[in-house]
């Protein structure tokens, strides 16, 4: 008789030594969304330095003998300085401890991962990279918005709505949105009156479709249907706050066409 491949076997996890850093993707919120590779860090680890986006569901899912150090930064208020970051992650692995740098999203998108990376390569430390699901990606597609279709778009910009320090950023944008491609842009509530401004400046018209999204797979999730023109308004009228992310292009449209026979999540 045959018999039936097995179905709930799990993949061959590395180990996780003493004295090296991992950083991994935590996705967009929900912890379904973590992947298996990071779950496995996450009860590996015997210290998880996490930052503000991170779900307080995830970090549930920790090893009872790990360690949880907040090193949060969040935009307009005070936050953990990336030099002070980088030198407690270099600390805690030459003290022997299995580090995990877990991050909201992918932490190689906008997520300063790079960064601390080339300080651990610096400083002489082993280090493994677990991806995740980047939020912008996820929010989109959980709210029934594809990044891309056929008809509409063969590329998506994502972008991030903080300002340069330098003041480029506003001309930056206008460029961006010359392309002529949708536009995913993360971090943008404190300037989203200045981004979607200079996205008309940059050609896009104030009818442009546009969604906006806060606080995805969480209960406080929220999506706003609006337009270019209309999209800072509508979301303070709403009151909608950071985490959030902005869609603006022809993508944005499809929601209407999906939501009707759209499962929610989870």
């Amino acid at each position: 008789m045959e018999t039936k491949p097995r179905t709930d076997k799990l993949p061959d996890f590395p180990e996780f030594p003493p004295g090296e850093v991992w950083l991994a993707g935590a996705g967009p919120g929900d912890p379904g969304l973590l992947t298996l590779h990071a779950l496995h860090a996450l009860r590996s680890a015997d210290d998880i330095v996490h930052d503000a986006l991170v779900d307080p569901r995830i970090l549930e899912l920790a090893g009872q003998q790990a360690k949880l150090i907040f090193a949060g930064k969040r935009g307009g208020k005070p936050s953990a300085l990336q030099g002070d970051i980088n030198d407690l992650l270099i600390e805690r692995a030459r003290m022997q401890r299995r580090v995990l740098r877990l991050k909201g999203g992918d932490p190689f998108v906008f997520g300063r991962g790079g960064e601390e990376v080339l300080a651990l390569t610096r400083a002489g430390v082993r280090f493994r990279i677990i991806p995740g699901i980047t939020s912008g990606l996820a929010a989109a597609a959980l709210a029934g918005i594809p990044a891309t279709m056929r008809d509409t778009n063969h590329a998506v910009i994502l972008m991030a709505g903080s300002r340069s320090a330098d003041g480029t950023s506003i001309a930056e944008w206008e460029k961006l949105a010359s392309v002529g491609q949708p536009i995913i842009v993360y971090m943008p509530m404190a300037n989203l009156p200045d981004i979607m401004r200079a996205f008309e400046r940059g050609g896009m018209a104030r009818d442009t479709p546009a969604v906006v999204i806060s606080a995805s797979t969480t209960s406080e999730e929220r999506v706003i249907e609006t337009s270019l023109g209309s999209a800072a308004a509508d979301a303070a009228k709403h009151g909608v706050s950071a985490p959030a992310i902005v869609i603006v292009g022809a993508i944005a449209a499809m929601r209407r066409q999906l939501l009707a026979n759209m499962v929610g999540w989870p």
